[in-house]
């Protein structure tokens, strides 16, 4: 599988594409769908994961629906399990603390898309409406029993690793 960044929007949110054997799957389509349709090119998009509805993940998500004329899930429609699409197979985590609706997708055992649950070196507010503190360090917990080599891609700035953020990260070490 191979992961695109295309940074986005005023508030630079990372909208990622996955490719696999020119399949496509858009995770946080948060602001200029031209932008994203030219990095998906001839690809065929099955789908658009949501890791929250906040306006800078889902600006653009009506507008490539649709024109791909292709699903969006989100937790409004997602379990906590394992789901397969087309030739993508990922694990949806539920990670409520940034929002009541975040979740994390978990590919192949070695990427884990965030959205603003988690950063490289910090966590996402919390301060927002149905955001919570304590139901954030409890999803935390959640990732710490995950592979530590695994890869983060979070909503804004750079891509971390589990292992990095264990060892750097201050809200992955309080108890």
């Amino acid at each position: 599988m191979n992961i695109k960044k295309v940074v986005v929007g005023n508030l630079n949110t990372n909208c990622y594409l996955l490719f696999k054997n020119n399949q496509c799957l858009i995770i946080d389509p948060g602001a200029e769908e031209d932008k994203i349709i030219k990095e998906i090119g001839a690809n065929v998009v099955q789908g658009i994961l949501i890791t929250h509805r906040h306006f800078d993940h889902i600006g653009a998500e009506e507008s490539l629906k649709k024109k791909y004329d292709c699903p969006v899930f989100d937790k409004s429609n997602l379990q906590e399990q394992n789901y397969k699409i087309n030739q993508f197979d990922f694990d949806v985590i539920y990670t409520p603390g940034h929002t009541s609706d975040s979740v994390s997708y978990y590919f192949n055992n070695e990427h884990l898309f965030t959205g603003d649950f988690l950063f490289e070196g910090t966590i996402g507010k919390y301060d927002f409406p149905t955001g919570d503190y304590n139901t954030l360090m409890n999803s935390l917990d959640k990732i710490k029993k995950y592979p530590p080599q695994i890869k983060i891609y979070p909503g804004h700035a750079n891509t971390t690793t589990l292992q990095e953020e264990l060892r750097t990260n201050p809200y992955l070490n309080i108890k």
